[in-house]
């Protein structure tokens, strides 16, 4: 229904709907998805509970996983960007364990690129300090999981713009770079807009269809806007439909506001 498009704009859109039930995705539809979950970590969202059973949580990520794969072109990409593990309440393999359920949803399985963030820390125990008895080990990297649907190997004969050099260095499964600050974004989990543009650069062709399916503060498609790719966002709230809205007119640039929807 067109009261779900809360925003448009030439080949972006904002859908205002909740993930596991929207209709404004197509079937077979997109080329990449590139995307960072809730953590179920308590982070205050405005409307996501945060802070639920971890067997809840892996079982949300198997729903919304499936959408994903339905939505996905049978070339099509997913970077997924999740915590290597966790230990707050409780120590949880995260990435190993949403890989596993990616795959049992039907996903294949590419590559893993380790996330190096040098202004973040991911501790909230030390454990048992300066003593053997029960240390927390804890490692200040998340991961960025490449994953596909049916088929890895995309059409050469369309447009790549990535540069020798960043192809060079991003096709190192190590990257580094800080993370973003939620007091300049104004949303409690936003990621750098390096990380999905790296992703969409590496992984799409110009003109493709980028999805970001917790579109949070807009930084994917702010991202797929500033380098020639179409893209839809997704969020179930609206006031971060705002926010996402706001940073793609100031940030990305856009002419022609007389085309938006509201």
């Amino acid at each position: 229904m067109r009261d779900k498009i809360f925003f448009a704009h030439d080949d972006m859109k904002i859908i205002n709907d909740d993930v596991f039930t929207t209709n404004q995705v197509d079937n077979d539809s997109i080329d990449l998805i590139v995307t960072s979950p809730p953590y179920n970590v308590d982070i205050k969202y405005n409307s996501h509970d945060d802070k639920i059973s971890y067997l809840d949580y892996l079982e949300f990520s198997r729903k919304w996983l499936s959408r994903c794969f339905e939505w996905l072109k049978d070339d099509g990409r997913l970077c997924l960007n999740v915590p290597l593990d966790i230990n707050k309440g409780g120590q949880q393999s995260v990435g190993a364990d949403i890989t596993n359920i990616a795959k049992k949803v039907g996903f294949k399985y590419h590559s893993t690129i380790i996330w190096n963030e040098g202004n973040i820390s991911r501790r909230t125990a030390w454990g048992s300090w300066l003593s053997a008895s029960a240390p927390y080990v804890i490692a200040p990297v998340e991961l960025i999981i490449i994953l596909y649907k049916n088929r890895w190997k995309k059409d050469n004969k369309l447009k790549s713009d990535t540069t020798k050099e960043e192809f060079i260095e991003w096709t190192n499964g190590l990257w580094t770079f800080n993370g973003e600050s939620k007091k300049r974004v104004g949303h409690p989990a936003p990621f750098p807009i390096e990380l999905p543009r790296r992703c969409i650069k590496l992984f799409s062709y110009v003109d493709d269809i980028i999805l970001d399916p917790f579109m949070g503060s807009g930084t994917t498609l702010i991202a797929s806007c500033l380098n020639n790719r179409k893209s839809i966002g997704i969020d179930i709230d609206k006031e971060y439909c705002k926010l996402a809205k706001k940073r793609i007119i100031e940030e990305a640039k856009i002419d022609g506001i007389k085309k938006f929807i509201r």
